[in-house]
C-alpha cells in the first residue's frame, strides 16, 4: 500500500468525496414540496421569505386575541360559532378520512 492509498484520521482518499461538498445531498433524492406535511410546507415557506412568515404569526397572533375579547364580550355567540366550527372541522375531517381510505 502507498501512501496516496491510505487516509489520514479516517477521511476518504477517493477524488469525489473531497471538497467543500463532500455531505452535499444527492439533488435526485431531495423530497418534492408536494411530498412534505404541512408543518414541513411552512418551514419552507418561512425560510424561503421570514417577513411573510412574521406576518403570518403577527396575524395568527391577532386573531387569537380577537377570538379571546369575542369570548369575554359574546360568550353565548362565541360558543355557538366555535361548536358550528368543532361540527365543520369534523365533519371536514371524516370527509378527508374516507377519501384517502378510498383513493389508498
Amino acid at each position: 500500500m502507498t501512501d496516496t492509498d491510505r487516509s489520514v484520521d479516517g477521511e476518504s482518499t477517493d477524488p469525489a468525496d473531497s471538497g467543500p461538498f463532500s455531505d452535499a445531498v444527492d439533488p435526485e433524492d431531495v423530497p418534492e414540496f408536494g411530498d412534505l406535511s404541512i408543518a414541513q410546507r411552512a418551514f419552507v415557506a418561512a425560510a424561503q421569505n421570514p417577513s411573510r412568515g412574521l406576518l403570518v404569526v403577527g396575524l395568527f397572533a391577532f386573531a387569537l386575541a380577537f377570538y379571546a375579547a369575542f369570548w369575554l364580550s359574546f360568550p353565548a355567540a362565541a360558543g355557538l360559532l366555535s361548536a358550528l366550527a368543532l361540527i365543520v372541522a369534523a365533519a371536514a375531517a371524516a370527509v378527508y378520512w374516507l377519501l384517502d381510505r378510498v383513493a389508498g
